[in-house]
């Protein structure tokens, strides 16, 4: 596999092309949480008006699928796509990501809208393979974690500005104006692509069949699993964080947003400390990064008593979750072998794993009693679980068990 030198600026524009269609993701993935009581008022008015609570419960599955296309999407299509040119296959996801986003904008009825939401989440997967793996081949076998923080960026930033600011749009202008922005972000994404991204062949030998044989390596389901239960700690605490703030910390809704952006800038932060720290050690970053998690994941729990120490709390929360993310990434890199692009995709597979089951358990604890801090201690739970997954695949290399298929 080669690449041809990134025209027209360099390196520095093709990175900045791929953060701006990371950041079009994050916005599309994360917007929709903010405007289900638009989306259920109008797609599901009938329930609305009669029982609001149920219109919006329903509206929820678009998140699900949303997820689902992300988990489906992110193996198949990049076995699919492995064995074309790299450059040209993120140009036709960003096509297929506005697209469906259009879709969403226009959709008449609430079933078109999820069928939107579904198409949205498939490509999702595959474009950061995809970004991955060019990043890490411009940058070079140094600098690996940097570029791939430097795609991530995008993701990390929409959670402070694209995320909070396509919900104010949405929530004064009509929730179709927050994904009509989304359609425009990918527009952008697609032609700068088309123009910094330079030639980047595929792997000509692979087929859809020989991809899928990255399955039977056993270090990337450990992998998969680190990333699914070690990063299910967060989404424990962000799926929630509206009810740690007005229920468990006793602040009032205005106060919602303010937690939002401290884990968002958290998150920036944290996307560039780990990028760094990955490409000096991927094992130690997991391991400390994991263990940093599990403590902050019992501080937040902690200082849900108060909401000003739940805002500085959550920052930190986010900055050591974020911190993981490039050695996961690397991680699955390095354990793929010959698989590069369908085991970048996992990556994100794996964190859509752990977004739902973060979320379905951190319900499954507060219904049952344990309090709005509980699934805080949830994130102890599996982040430390995430710790002994790191160390038991750590032990498999010491084995040899690393490409075995």
């Amino acid at each position: 596999m080669t690449s041809t030198p990134a025209p027209r600026g360099g390196t520095a524009l093709a990175l900045l092309s791929m953060a701006v269609g990371a950041f079009g993701i994050g916005m599309t993935e994360f917007v929709s949480m903010g405007l289900l009581p638009g989306i259920a008022g109008d797609l599901l008015r009938g329930l609305y008006e009669t029982r609001q609570e149920d219109a919006i419960a329903q509206a929820g599955i678009l998140i699900s699928l949303y997820a689902l296309g992300v988990v489906i999407g992110a193996p198949t299509i990049a076995a699919f796509v492995a064995r074309f040119p790299r450059n040209r296959v993120m140009i036709g996801l960003l096509l297929a990501l506005l697209l469906a986003n259009g879709l969403s904008v226009v959709a008449p009825t609430f079933e078109t809208m999820a069928a939107a939401r579904f198409l949205a989440g498939l490509p999702h997967g595959a474009y950061f393979g995809m970004a991955t793996v060019v990043a890490s081949e411009l940058l070079g076998p140094t600098r690996r974690g940097h570029g791939i923080a430097m795609v991530m960026s995008g993701l990390t930033i929409a959670n402070v500005v694209g995320v909070p600011g396509g919900t104010f749009l949405g929530q004064f202008f009509g929730w179709r104006v927050a994904y009509a922005v989304v359609v425009v972000v990918f527009a952008l994404a697609l032609v700068m692509c088309a123009i910094f991204i330079p030639a980047h062949e595929g792997d000509k030998g692979g087929s859809f069949l020989g991809e899928l044989r990255i399955f039977r390596i056993p270090q990337v389901w450990m992998t998969v699993a680190l990333g699914s239960i070690g990063f299910g700690a967060f989404f424990a605490i962000y799926s929630y964080i509206s009810t740690l703030m007005t229920e468990a910390a006793g602040g009032p809704e205005w106060a919602v947003p303010i937690a939002l952006v401290a884990i968002g800038l958290g998150m920036v932060v944290g996307n560039i400390i780990g990028g760094r720290l990955a490409d000096r050690s991927v094992r130690r970053t997991l391991l400390v990064g994991l263990s940093c998690v599990a403590v902050m994941s019992g501080v937040v729990a902690v200082a849900a008593a108060h909401p000003a120490t739940l805002v500085v709390a959550l920052f930190v929360f986010g900055t050591m979750s974020q911190v993981t993310v490039p050695s996961i990434q690397l991680r699955l890199l390095d354990v793929a072998g010959d698989y590069q692009s369908i085991g970048a995709a996992l990556n994100h597979s794996a964190l859509n794993i752990g977004n739902s089951l973060g979320a379905a358990l951190g319900g499954v604890v507060i219904a049952a009693g344990l309090g709005y801090a509980a699934p805080a201690w949830l994130g102890v739970l599996l982040s430390a679980l995430g710790v002994l997954i790191a160390v038991a695949s750590f032990a498999m290399d010491r084995r040899g068990v690393t490409l075995a298929a």
